[in-house]
């Protein structure tokens, strides 16, 4: 305890004799306010005031009793539970198969299972169209039908599926990864067989992870906005019916209140799945070195999983490869001829919303991956007032759905001392508040495994925090700050829910044209727009990682000898 206490005292003098480090951390703890908290808070208030301002619970009693509410509310369960239960399940098999198997094509398959994470939106809504709406390839093309349906829960569950699954696949194939091979290896030489190996071992040790992912995939589930407001026909979610009823019925407080009716289950679900990690463990500590793990090879178990697999990737390869033909052709359903019209109104009448959202990720996102490490750093390294409440403010804009994020953004930023909607800097806070858990959470991670030892030896040296930080700590976590610069810089050029209430016609972004060619059934156009975003997006990531290798110490070194 002593011990403890004369450490917090050490850092508590470190960072007094460094005041550019204390104004700079009431700087974060002031814009995480003002941009996490503040919002919700007007959020809240709104839905429980009058026009005039007075307390009242009119609006939200009426929602209540609104049966069409409640039914909406049941499908977003409904939906987000069946989704994740079934994108946990292809994640765990691909988990395992590409962790534990020699299976073939290794490469491939991890491509495939992270391709949906990096893609953008409506990919999937618009290929279930182009394949199985009224004009669409197998439905009529092949099969003939001319009356059926692509609208609806059915179509939102597959695409939810194949579009979430990589959540629960990123997941648990670190658990898997972790659980040390002895305790197996163990069973095995006891004579247990391997089916029962994985039903008594393997499988209840990942547990936790399995209930983890199922958590994220359902908030995940519950925030997409995109995919019901296209494809969800009869069956509307909260998330669409807030947008709906503001932009249609000009009914702002009941959005705000439908909106809120979302937050609580994803956050319920947030704070379960924070709990859950916190109080269990993934890793089997033995005290011993462990063996490398042998991969099993025996047919019986590879080939099976295998299939299932290479069914899945085809199915992603189809979807995929669908919205790519699309670009090219006249009039999909129609006309296949090919032709390049769409991409020529891109790059003409509709360049400009493609520009403003390049041009907006990347001013947001080397902001984000250094505001990210650095709240890292700080609520990992250093001791200071105010750390808790920096660590959950950070972290919370995870568990935000966008439609609430984007609702509570107008009411908090639309009047003086705040006024920024309309403009470049709101969509800019959006993107960088928003898109900073990911970074956070790797950087953490990565800290934790790296001896405070080398960092404290700088600044005992006479080196401060900042120099510390970007000479040290910095290249030591580039991995983290990598997947941190790609997921802010995906997530910015493809968000939909949170900025398509903030958008204004000087600053209209690519995504919320897609959302609008939808709506008059301009689909190849929409296309053209999603295959030049990929190419955008692959091109961005090269780049991120050729300045993200520049940092590591050993290849500099070795370019100046």
């Amino acid at each position: 305890m002593r011990n403890g206490t004369n450490d917090l005292m050490w850092k508590m003098k470190m960072i007094i004799k460094e005041p550019i480090l204390i104004i700079f951390i009431l700087l974060l703890l002031l814009l995480l306010t003002v941009f996490v908290f503040y919002p919700l808070l007007m959020l809240i208030k709104y839905s429980i005031t009058a026009d005039g301002g007075e307390l009242s619970l009119q609006t939200i009693w009426a929602v209540v009793k609104n049966g069409s509410y409640r039914i909406i509310f049941s499908n977003s369960i409904k939906l987000g539970l069946i989704s994740a239960c079934i994108a946990t399940i292809i994640g765990y098999i691909f988990a395992f198969a590409i962790t534990r198997t020699e299976l073939p094509m290794k490469g491939f398959m991890k491509t495939m299972a992270t391709l949906p994470i990096v893609s953008p939106p409506f990919v999937l809504s618009l290929s279930i169209i182009f394949l199985f709406g009224r004009k669409g390839l197998i439905t009529n093309g092949l099969l003939g039908l001319t009356d059926f349906n692509v609208y609806g829960m059915h179509s939102l569950i597959l695409v939810q599926t194949i579009s979430f699954f990589p959540v629960a696949y990123l997941t648990l194939s670190g658990i898997l990864q972790a659980i040390d091979s002895s305790v197996e290896d163990a069973a095995l030489n006891l004579g247990a067989s391997r089916w029962k190996i994985f039903w008594t071992v393997t499988f209840p040790l990942s547990l936790p992870g399995i209930f983890s992912a199922f958590l994220l995939v359902f908030i995940q589930s519950l925030q997409d906005f995109s995919n019901p407001a296209v494809i969800g026909g009869g069956f509307p979610t909260l998330g669409v019916e807030a947008y709906r009823v503001i932009t249609g019925m000009y009914d702002l407080r009941t959005g705000a209140i439908l909106s809120i009716m979302l937050l609580i289950p994803s956050l319920m679900a947030f704070l379960l799945q924070r709990y859950w990690i916190s109080g269990k463990g993934f890793v089997t500590v033995t005290g011993k070195p462990s063996q490398n793990r042998t991969k099993l090879n025996q047919r019986h178990i590879v080939i099976p999983l295998f299939a299932v697999c290479l069914l899945f990737c085809a199915v992603i390869v189809l979807f995929y490869g669908t919205v790519i033909v699309g670009a090219f052709v006249k009039v999909w359903g129609v006309n296949y001829s090919f032709t390049l019209d769409h991409f020529r109104y891109v790059f003409s009448i509709g360049f400009k919303p493609l520009r403003n959202a390049v041009t907006l990720a990347i001013i947001a996102t080397p902001i984000t991956g250094l505001t990210g490490m650095a709240i890292a750093f700080l609520t990992v390294r250093k001791s200071f007032f105010g750390k808790r409440y920096m660590s959950l403010a950070s972290l919370l804009t995870f568990a935000l759905p966008g439609t609430v994020v984007g609702i509570s953004y107008i009411l908090a930023f639309n009047d003086r001392p705040f006024l920024l909607t309309g403009t470049a800097v709101i969509l800019i806070c959006v993107f960088v508040f928003r898109n900073l858990p990911v970074g956070i959470e790797g950087a953490s991670s990565a800290l934790m495994q790296i001896d405070p030892s080398i960092e404290e030896a700088s600044i005992n040296m006479g080196a401060g925090s900042f120099y510390t930080f970007f000479h040290i700590t910095l290249p030591l976590i580039r991995g983290a700050f990598f997947s941190g610069l790609v997921y802010s810089f995906v997530r910015a050029m493809t968000a939909v829910s949170a900025i398509i209430f903030l958008v204004s016609a000087r600053w209209n972004v690519v995504t919320t044209r897609i959302f609008s060619l939808f709506e008059v059934s301009q689909y190849s156009d929409a296309a053209a727009y999603i295959v030049i975003m990929i190419i955008v997006i692959v091109c961005a990531i090269y780049v991120l990682s050729f300045l993200v290798n520049k940092m590591d110490p050993e290849k500099n070194a070795m370019v100046r000898k």
